[in-house]
Parts: structure tokens; sequence; C-alpha cells
């Protein structure tokens, strides 16, 4: 069991130690617990995970994960070719949507690149994957400052989505975006999620 002074966010209901952001709320508990780190498969819902990333810049992550439905809902379940036709309506109905981030730039850059998505020549989750490291190579952080924001790998993989249209994926964007999909494993050294991978 791990002792909660020494290994961050610790939960006495389920003796749980965790990554040190994952303790704050409900949300991010259940958040990090079954889905933070899983690999994801699949076009719309890779798709998916980019958007909401790049909806999050600048934000915290709970304020998208608890929109999450949300953007669902406005995005037609982030479903590519659906995206792809959006129109000036569907652009002014997201704009006027309290439901979601309604940033402008934003909106615009994921209907963008649903349809660079669809223009790809290789599909999105596999050209993504192919930006993960060797998982044999990769250091599990001791703790939340052994984090890094941006690798050689995320900065390679915002640049080749930059070349073929897509916005709203800067490196750190890009980072953010392999933790979350587990093309790299970032449970911290105490955290359960690090011992069941």
């Amino acid at each position: 069991m791990v002792d909660a002074p020494d290994a961050g966010p610790y939960d006495p209901h389920d003796g749980r130690g965790r990554c040190e952001w994952a303790g704050s709320t409900p949300d991010y508990v259940a958040y990090h617990d079954e889905e933070w780190g899983h690999a994801v498969h699949g076009v719309a819902a890779m798709y998916e995970r980019l958007s909401l990333e790049a909806f999050q810049s600048g934000l915290s992550w709970i304020t998208i994960l608890r929109k999450r439905p949300a953007f669902r809902e406005a995005f037609a379940g982030f479903d590519p070719e659906k995206v792809a036709r959006f129109g000036q309506d569907d652009r002014a109905r997201l704009l006027a949507d309290a439901g979601i981030v309604r940033n402008r730039l934003k909106i615009d850059a994921a209907i963008a690149n649903a349809r660079a998505v669809l223009d790809l020549d290789t599909p999105l989750d596999e050209l993504l994957w192919s930006f993960a490291p060797d998982p044999a190579t990769h250091v599990r952080p001791a703790g939340l400052a052994d984090v890094p924001a941006v690798t050689p790998e995320s900065t390679a993989m915002a640049k080749e989505l930059k070349r073929r249209g897509l916005r709203f994926v800067g490196p750190t964007t890009c980072y953010a975006l392999m933790q979350a999909t587990g093309l790299v494993d970032d449970h911290v050294a105490h955290c359960w999620r690090a011992d069941a991978a």
C-alpha cells in the first residue's frame, strides 16, 4: 500500500496512490483511473482526443472534461466525416453553445482538422501512433516534476500534423495527446496504474 505523505494523492477509500494531478476531484480520479494513458485507437476516437486537447489549450483540463458530453453532442460524436461538412450555420450554432468552449479559432480549427483528417493518406490513428516512442526506452517519471511538457516525438508529431494542414497542434498539445491516448505511459512510479500497466 502506498503511503499518502510520500506518494502524492492517496485515496483512503480504495488505498491507491495516484499521479499528483489526479486526486483533486472525483472527475479527475475517474478520468485518471479509467482513461488517461490507456491505448486509444480508431480515427473518430483520436480525432475527438485531438480536438479536446486543442480546446484545452490555455484552460484547465477539468473544464474540458466536464464539458465533454456537450462537446460530443455539438460535434456529432466527433465523426470527422460529419464535422467536415459543417458550414456557417453549424459554426454559428457552436459559437452560441454555452455547453462547450466558444472560441472561434478553436471551433474553426476543429472543423478544418476534420477536413484535414479526411484528406490524410494514412488513417489518423495510424499516423499518430507512428510517433509513439519505444516503450523500452521510456523512463517512468518518479513524480510530476519529472513529466515533460514536450518531447522530440511530440515536436515531430506537431510538425507533421501542421504540414498536413491541422491546426492547434503544437508540441505541448501533442504531448498531452500522447499521454492521454497511451502513446506514452507517464503514470508516475507511485501510481497504482503504473503497477497495472
